[in-house]
């Protein structure tokens, strides 16, 4: 089997930190079989590179045979429309639920996506989604829910003495982790930020380390170092970065976003809050950071192997293809 992935997401040198799981599930495919060749792009909100890049994915789909396309995120789909071969889209979360600036409201761009989004759920042959929610937000059809898997090599608990001394943190503070580029709107660094300033009034040893630059491989160590995983974001698909963190045992708290009320709801110790003013969401980071305990989120995501996911994404090729 042989399948065209498309992204604009692919991580490049220039910006490492880009969705390192797509990385994770092409290799994973490829471990499985699937011959898998990847075709990214960058849009940056610019038609024109969207109409470039699809030319150059037409022009490769008329000089070689695939079985499948697989396209990742709704606006890569674009790309590929019109196509002969099958068309499988996965929604992960912002193509569906859009961007939003500074003020916290949707963009332009962002209401593009969302539109976008509509109507490449409309024509694929299938659709996967990362979690039900956003369901709600497509049009209505079958979809499959295969949420994004963790790579247990990576992630996983550890000493947490032993990842402080080695990433220079102090033995004796409370460190709470956001774990995301404080530049992406979506996420809320500031109220993130306005809440660990109301727990550091109870712990004046708390102490937030933010996740900006870090290669994917060495977040395990900061999730194994830290106290808690802070998640403040306004919307979300399945977060990836609360199923690492469940692997590694870290504590989550996070406000009630995409199937984060579903994950984090077995795991004993983790938070999810009831609303996202800053005084609920330091209640929930106090709570958590007041017992510095780590929680058994290991087991609760053992469902989530890559390969085991992979499986399933396979599945949904073979399916479609009569395999």
């Amino acid at each position: 089997m042989r399948v065209l992935m498309i992204t604009s997401e692919w991580p490049t040198a220039e910006h490492p930190e880009w969705v390192p799981f797509l990385v994770q599930q092409v290799n994973s495919l490829r471990r499985a079989g699937v011959e898998v060749d990847v075709f990214h792009f960058r849009g940056a909100k610019k038609p024109w590179n969207y109409l470039k890049a699809r030319r150059s994915v037409q022009q490769r789909l008329e000089s070689t045979h695939y079985d499948l396309i697989h396209a990742q995120f709704g606006q890569s789909a674009l790309l590929a429309l019109p196509c002969r071969p099958p068309l499988v889209v996965t929604f992960r979360g912002s193509d569906v639920l859009g961007i939003v600036g500074r003020d916290g409201k949707l963009t332009k761009s962002g209401r593009l996506l969302q539109f976008s989004s509509r109507i490449v759920a409309h024509w694929a042959d299938d659709a996967i989604v990362v979690s039900r929610c956003l369901m709600e937000h497509l049009p209505k059809r079958s979809y499959y829910v295969i949420p994004g898997g963790i790579d247990f090599k990576l992630f996983h608990p550890g000493d947490q003495s032993q990842a402080r001394q080695d990433l220079g943190l102090d033995s004796d503070r409370r460190y709470v982790l956001f774990g995301a580029n404080p530049g992406n709107f979506l996420k809320r660094f500031d109220l993130a930020s306005q809440a660990v300033d109301l727990a550091w009034r109870q712990f004046p040893d708390l102490e937030m380390v933010v996740l900006k630059n870090v290669p994917h491989e060495q977040v395990p160590l900061y999730m194994i170092a830290c106290d808690a995983l802070l998640l403040t974001s306004v919307h979300e698909g399945s977060s990836n970065v609360v199923k690492e963190a469940l692997a590694c045992n870290l504590p989550v708290v996070s406000t009630d976003v995409g199937d984060v009320r579903e994950r984090l709801g077995p795991v004993v110790g983790c938070v999810v809050c009831e609303d996202d003013r800053p005084e609920t969401i330091a209640a929930g980071l106090s709570q958590v950071v007041s017992k510095r305990q780590r929680v058994q989120g290991w087991n609760a995501v053992q469902d989530l192997d890559e390969d085991r996911v992979t499986q399933q994404v396979i599945q949904v090729y073979q399916k479609r293809l009569g395999q």
